[in-house]
C-alpha cells in the first residue's frame, strides 16, 4: 500500500474512494448467488474504513 496520508483533503479523498468501492461492490453483488464470502469482504473493507477514520480523527485533533 501507499505511504501515510497527512493532509485533510487527501484523507477525505481516500475515504470517498473506499466508500465508492463499497457501493460498487453492493451494486454488483447478485443476491441469488451471494454468500458469506461477499459479506465478509464488505465487513473487512468497512473495518479498514473505520480504522482509517480513527487515524484521521487523531490527525485532525492535533
Amino acid at each position: 500500500m501507499g505511504g501515510a496520508i497527512h493532509d485533510k483533503k487527501t484523507q477525505l479523498h481516500y475515504l470517498q474512494n473506499r466508500f465508492d468501492l463499497v457501493m460498487q461492490m453492493l451494486e454488483t453483488i447478485d443476491p441469488d448467488e451471494a454468500g458469506v464470502e461477499e459479506i465478509d469482504r464488505l465487513l473487512a473493507i468497512l473495518d479498514e474504513i473505520e480504522l482509517k477514520c480513527k487515524q484521521f480523527r487523531h490527525d485532525w485533533s492535533e
